[in-house]
């Protein structure tokens, strides 16, 4: 299994939906002021989708200052996103800009909290071989 590693904001969306997956998961920190995360294994990176549809603000600064360290891009192994379905086609945005940047699957898209469903989808793509991974 895939180690998880998240980024979640104050409204706590997206840690309550990590919390749901019931597996051990590290968090990046919000303040530049804590120490960086530093991974060491192969992970799967949940995080929410910021702004207004542009792509340039989707990505919380948080994780792109987390994979901005190569130590850490190096060991992404594919991305699964929060959102909005409000925002229509810019639903999950994140999660695409990271996954195209880093060149890894996007795994899965929840809106909020994530559903039960999604919950089970997400166990899956971690309890499976990432390799498989289209």
């Amino acid at each position: 299994m895939c180690d998880v590693v998240y980024f979640s904001t104050q409204s706590g969306n997206t840690r309550r939906f990590v919390e749901k997956l019931d597996v051990p998961a590290q968090r990046i920190p919000r303040s530049r002021n804590d120490a960086p995360l530093r991974v060491t294994r192969p992970y799967v990176l949940i995080l929410p989708t910021y702004g207004d549809g542009d792509p340039r603000t989707a990505v919380p600064g948080p994780v792109i200052r987390f994979l901005n360290d190569p130590r850490n891009r190096a060991l992404i192994q594919g991305v699964v996103a929060g959102g909005n379905t409000n925002f229509g086609a810019a639903f999950g945005l994140a999660g695409r800009v990271v996954a195209h940047k880093c060149e890894v699957p996007l795994l899965h898209r929840f809106e909020l909290m994530g559903t039960p469903e999604d919950v089970a989808k997400v166990r899956a793509c971690l309890a499976m071989e990432m390799t498989d991974v289209g």
